[in-house]
């Protein structure tokens, strides 16, 4: 607004006081004058040059080469390699005193890993092994190329759940295993190649389709599902449905009582009871968070110890038995890459590698905001991309970061990503070394490890709030968790990706 010199100059002539009375100024040239500012119109802008302003916002609002400009070739190539391996950022500050709390949280998570390794590999219908190889090489790699201190990496129920669900509707695991597992491993490639490309392209936004609301019902249907899988380890039973439904696998739970065991049932029971205490107690109290941490590994070895001890009376419980020693072998010769199954293999990579990004980089940045320090997103998609590219070449199916793991990583005391160095380390002297041991564990206690796990996923309370907060969120949220209980997983999670447009389409009116 321009104001004119007259109307200035009557203005420093009067003023008001508190009640609003108009008070003459004795001297008004002891006013100082208005300053009077023009307000310019912004530049014109073509088109080409308002689309080519918006992309930079959309995919590089960090300005990721600033810190190369004005820098000798020498910094601009030390710079490069920090910018691709942060592990150049933090190796060169490390010292003892961080290693020691690093050992700590990577010995504790490690006795996490390595039955919730196995039990999540038997998730997947894919034999236990693969999963102890799955903790061992993708921690290395992230090790070198992630930017979360406290990401502890490993296979994780959900993806596990989606290959293993995807997969076994089209080829049978007990029929067909090698081309099963070969479809797996396939599927761990493009899901690698499709993560990374998200980072590499800086696409990370896209993964924001699947909204706050319908992730939780997708997660509470997924989370009753797997749990109902595994009645067939709890009650011993040999034959199952395959199906991911909730009405089939009841069926099939009752249609075969015969063949439940009631020495499984009771060990079963007397298990959950235990993980479940421990959780709960971990959970109210976070001083005692090695109680949830280490009680899925002394299951394991109590379970054992009993099954191995009274053998001769237990023959109506089943064990895992054989397990081969030795490192990860090669699987490169074993990818699927031509032939009928092949867009089988891509779908189930792509819908496993955003659910396993999802997580990765929700739990990295939840627990950097609680450290205040910065996860790049779109690293750590290029991170996670490359390790599960490389593990479909050494015997591993899709990792990413478990929220678990990471708890427990982050409780411990962990300071820097060589935590999961300390746990990979770990898992290698287990696949070495103490592999005979896990002959007589039965699968039971796999069934109550997971049933544990995925117990946490079911989060009413975020349920509770959407419905007193927004009715339509809480809709979409059910319609997501009905799509995975009633028809399948994979059509849940297209609910979950379509439903939020519907509901901000309704919101506009």
């Amino acid at each position: 607004m321009v104001l004119s010199s007259n109307r200035v100059e009557d203005l420093s002539t009067h003023a008001c006081n508190e009640e609003g009375f108009e008070l003459p100024i004795s001297n008004h040239h002891d006013v100082a004058p208005l300053e009077v500012h023009r307000v310019c119109l912004p530049p014109h802008k073509t088109t080409l040059e308002k689309l080519r302003h918006r992309l930079l916002e959309v995919f590089f609002p960090d300005d990721p080469l600033h810190k190369f400009k004005n820098q000798t070739c020498l910094m601009k190539l030390y710079l490069g390699l920090q910018f691709f391996f942060p592990v150049f950022e933090w190796g060169p500050q490390y010292n003892l005193k961080l290693l020691r709390p690093d050992i700590i949280s990577g010995l504790t998570i490690a006795s996490l890993a390595i039955p919730q390794g196995i039990s999540y590999a038997k998730l997947a219908n894919l034999p236990p092994i693969v999963g102890l190889y799955s903790s061992f090489v993708p921690p290395l790699i992230y090790s070198v190329l992630g930017s979360s201190r406290h990401l502890a990496v490993g296979p994780v129920s959900i993806a596990s759940l989606v290959m293993g669900t995807m997969l076994s509707e089209v080829v049978s695991y007990t029929e067909q295993p090698i081309l099963y597992l070969q479809l797996a491993f396939t599927a761990t490639l493009f899901a690698g190649v499709f993560q990374a490309s998200l980072g590499f392209f800086r696409l990370g936004f896209i993964i924001d389709f699947l909204s706050k609301a319908t992730l939780v019902g997708f997660m509470a249907g997924a989370a009753v599902i797997v749990s109902l899988q595994q009645l067939k380890g709890l009650l011993g039973m040999v034959h199952f449905t395959s199906k991911m439904q909730i009405v089939p696998v009841l069926s099939s739970a009752f249609q075969h009582k015969d063949e439940w065991s009631w020495q499984t049932i009771v060990m079963g029971i007397c298990f959950l009871a235990f993980l479940l205490t421990t959780r709960q107690i971990s959970t109210r109290n976070p001083k005692f968070f090695w109680l949830s941490a280490a009680s899925p590994l002394a299951s394991v070895v109590l379970s054992t110890l009993v099954v191995a001890c009274l053998k001769s009376k237990a023959h109506g419980i089943q064990t895992i038995g054989h397990l081969p020693k030795g490192l990860n072998p090669p699987s490169m010769n074993m990818l699927y890459l031509s032939g009928p199954y092949l867009p089988l293999a891509i779908k189930t990579g792509i819908v496993s590698g955003i659910l396993a990004l999802t997580e990765g980089i929700a739990v990295g940045r939840t627990f950097a905001a609680l450290k205040n320090y910065q996860v790049d997103g779109n690293k750590e998609m290029m991170a996670i991309g490359l390790m599960n590219m490389a593990g479909s070449c050494s015997s591993c199916y899709v990792t990413t970061g478990s929220f678990s793991r990471s708890a427990v990583n982050y409780n411990a005391g962990a300071q820097t990503v060589v935590s999961n160095i300390i746990m990979a380390t770990a898992v290698l002297i287990t696949l070495l070394f103490l592999m005979p041991l896990f002959y007589y564990t039965p699968i039971v206690i796999l069934a109550a490890i997971i049933i544990t796990a995925v117990i946490g996923l079911i989060d009413y309370q975020a349920a509770l709030r959407l419905w007193k907060v927004d009715k339509l969120d809480f809709l979409a949220c059910l319609c997501s968790f009905f799509g995975v209980l009633f028809i399948s997983v994979p059509l849940g999670l297209a609910i979950a990706v379509s439903i939020p447009s519907k509901v901000s389409h309704f919101k506009s009116f």
